[in-house]
């Protein structure tokens, strides 16, 4: 049996500020220990409810993502909440990739990268 999760935000700290997007993929990296995102994809969506968003701190190896306790769907208004960066490039194409660099700001990916 998984364990409650503490979540670095609390419900009434989430503003709308990314609302109608639909749900999303998210680790704990960045809902429970309060990292920011360092890699996000958009994918096709798997059902009507999916916006095709999948956010990661950048450190989660396939060990970690092999535990489903570990990452969650959640709404992307919430995500961006945790990460107000994120929220210029949600409405990007699906298979878009965008990697965080060192100064902080998020780069488009290329295919071959």
């Amino acid at each position: 049996m998984a364990l409650s999760k503490i979540y670095k935000l609390k419900p009434n700290e989430i503003a709308p500020i990314a609302l109608g997007l639909g749900g999303c993929l998210a680790t704990d990296r960045i809902v429970v220990d309060g990292e920011n995102i360092g890699y996000m994809y958009r994918e096709n969506p798997i059902n009507t409810q999916d916006s095709g968003w999948r956010f990661f701190s950048g450190d989660e190896d396939s060990a970690y993502m092999e535990n489903n306790d570990l990452h969650g769907v959640y709404d992307v208004n919430t995500i961006a909440n945790y990460d107000p960066d994120i929220v210029p490039f949600l409405n990007s194409d699906y298979g878009s990739r965008f990697e965080r660099n060192g100064s902080g700001n998020f780069r488009l990916l290329q295919d071959d990268e």
